[in-house]
């Protein structure tokens, strides 16, 4: 097996610049190896925790590297099969000989303390690989030719491989799985609605009971077809109407840019107006007020840094979590984010990893991300049948499909010119092609491209019509209000 990254050497160096040995337990480590040699009941437990980075001693983590070999041979450990081990290897005479092996084996009370010694022999690990990412760091940090944002990335991924390298969730039995089990359902029963967080889609919540903790949503479709404001339209629904906090990372689009997005659907108002193509009516910026003081101070927080890494973004997301209670986390779009720098240039593996990750943080942070994906063209290039993506048409990568526990694509029949009637200029489809706790269905919708905005087929009314005060404007109470140009209309904002 190959030697551990942080060696002798460079416990050396780390020891000179500190002015302290790294942590460690020498006897400890004595202990387990000589348990492993006598006691046979000890070498699963300790193959299943420890690695050769667990033991300090460069003596020490040989004898074990050697121990591991042998299991993954299926060979038994004893005296005589680790010196053949290590004599094959060229390093018995390094550690010691058969002698040293044969004193390691007269620690013969330390298999009843087998548990014991290696939670200590993890502390000591732990506490040495972060003194070598902070060392790393601190390197680097002098180093004035180290890019800023790469610096962060790499401090953020040493740190956490420290931790996460070195901790292992414990099995659990069945019993206490159903328990948990049960008193979720209990407080399901004794609630109404969702049992996650709501789309504002109806028909969609009936089948996914709401977007649920953990789960990893993949959101797909060709571009321009209406990703980024399907995503912002759950995003506000669960903010504005449900008041749950909801973050979004927008690697694409500018905070500025959703907003306009954002005022766009919540006001009814076209885009050409919003985006100041077409002066507004002075009572059209009465309307702006009053339609957007629930938007305004909705717990929706938006994060525009472009191309984040995926490891600053695992920090902010815990924070938001942590801070704001953040209940739903929305990625536009997956293949913007940076993958680990040592995978730069291996674009599959980059995206595999960043894939990995995202679903790794919603479960480590028990809520669920929607993360927005591209498909490749061959989504568009397809003859025959419907025109319909299929998971094949992901792109770059196969994990995506196998990380996510639900993909969705948004299909537009007239947009990818599949169909020539009129009806179906504003039909969209959402298409639930993979569904790992429930089922696979398509779904119709209608995306109203004025107004940036995806609404139920029964909805035909005017957005505005069914919102609270601004549907007076709509039925003309309004009408004192002058009509000539509004440009310089000045709002008095309470938000």
């Amino acid at each position: 097996m190959p030697a551990r990254k942080n060696s002798k050497d460079e416990n050396l160096n780390i020891e000179a610049l500190m002015g302290n040995k790294p942590p460690q337990a020498l006897d400890v480590e004595e202990a387990v190896l000589g348990a492993m040699l006598v006691e046979p009941s000890t070498i699963d437990e300790a193959m299943e925790e420890l690695t050769p980075s667990c033991f300090y001693d460069q003596h020490n983590r040989m004898i074990f590297e050697a121990m591991s070999a042998l299991v993954n041979d299926h060979v038994s450990i004893d005296l005589i099969t680790v010196s053949d081990k290590l004599r094959s290897l060229g390093n018995l005479e390094i550690v010691g000989g058969p002698v040293a092996l044969a004193r390691l084996s007269q620690n013969i009370g330390a298999a009843a303390h087998i548990e014991y010694y290696i939670k200590i022999l993890k502390q000591k690990t732990i506490q040495r690989d972060l003194i070598t990412a902070s060392y790393d760091i601190l390197k680097q940090s002098f180093d004035e030719s180290t890019n800023v944002d790469d610096l962060i990335d790499n401090a953020q991924s040493k740190v956490f491989a420290a931790i996460q390298n070195n901790v292992k969730r414990d099995v659990q039995d069945i019993g206490s799985i159903i328990n948990s089990v049960l008193d979720n359902l209990q407080e399901l029963q004794n609630t109404t609605g969702l049992s996650g967080v709501p789309s504002g889609f109806p028909t969609i919540d009936r089948v996914t009971q709401g977007w649920q903790k953990s789960d990893l949503i993949i959101l797909a479709a060709r571009p321009s077809v209406g990703k980024t404001a399907f995503a912002l339209n759950i995003a506000r629904n669960a903010a504005v109407d449900a008041n749950m906090p909801v973050a979004v990372f927008s690697l694409e689009m500018s905070a500025d840019q959703l907003g306009k997005r954002l005022i766009t659907t919540e006001s009814g108002l076209s885009g050409e107006k919003i985006k100041g193509g077409v002066k507004l009516e002075q009572y059209e910026w009465v309307q702006l007020e009053e339609t957007l003081k629930r938007l305004a101070k909705a717990p929706l927080y938006i994060d525009d840094t472009p191309g984040i890494p995926i490891m600053e973004f695992r920090t902010k997301a815990k924070r938001l979590v942590k801070q704001k209670g953040v209940r739903l986390i929305v990625v536009d779009y997956l293949q913007l984010m940076q993958g680990p720098a040592e995978l730069r240039g291996l674009r599959e593996q980059e995206v595999a990893a960043i894939s990995r990750t995202l679903k790794a943080t919603a479960k480590e942070l028990n809520v669920p991300i929607i993360a927005l994906s591209q498909l490749s063209r061959n989504a568009v290039q397809r003859t025959g049948g419907t025109g319909k993506p299929q998971l094949s048409d992901l792109r770059e990568s196969g994990s995506i499909e196998q990380d996510a526990d639900m993909v969705i694509f948004i299909h537009r029949p007239d947009f990818v010119g599949m169909s020539d009637n009129p009806e179906d200029k504003e039909k969209a489809i959402i298409v639930i092609a993979k569904h790992r706790n429930g089922e696979v269905c398509d779904i119709e919708l209608k995306y109203k491209a004025n107004q940036v905005r995806f609404v139920e087929p029964d909805q035909s009314l005017d957005v505005y019509a069914t919102r609270g005060p601004v549907a007076s404007s709509v039925n003309g109470t309004m009408g004192s209000v002058p009509e000539d140009s509004g440009g310089g209309y000045d709002i008095e904002r309470d938000f």
